[in-house]
Formats: C-alpha cells, sequence, structure tokens
C-alpha cells in the first residue's frame, strides 16, 4: 500500500485535474469557552437597530428561492 503522503498527493493531482483545488481554513473554535465569552461580548455591543437596517438590506438584495 503506498504511503499516506503519496496517497495525498495522488488525490490533490485527481481534484486538480477536476478543476478543484484544496482549501483549508482556520476558524475559532466555537467549544471554547474563551471563544463563546469574547464572542458573546461583542455581541452585546452590537447596536440592535442597526442590524435590524442591516438584515433588511441583506433579505432586500438577496434572491430566495420561490419554492
Amino acid at each position: 500500500m503506498a504511503e499516506a503522503s503519496e496517497r495525498m498527493r495522488a488525490m490533490r493531482e485527481r481534484r486538480r485535474a477536476q478543476g478543484m483545488r484544496e482549501l483549508r481554513l482556520i476558524v475559532p473554535d466555537a467549544r471554547s469557552q474563551v471563544v463563546r465569552r469574547r464572542i458573546a461580548r461583542q455581541v452585546a455591543k452590537l447596536d440592535p437597530r442597526a442590524e435590524r437596517e442591516a438584515m433588511c438590506w441583506i433579505e432586500a438584495v438577496s434572491e430566495f428561492d420561490s419554492k
């Protein structure tokens, strides 16, 4: 059996041939209490009127499925 690094290389080559490429994202871990507290502090600072206005604009310019 091929080594893991060889299998990964072959998989990436197959995906590139299909017009795809690998994308890695590093995001905050929402399971972490530190991150959850930081998010809660940021949300508490939001202005509800401004957020409501932003949501209305997003809904107005968004395309929704009519089904």
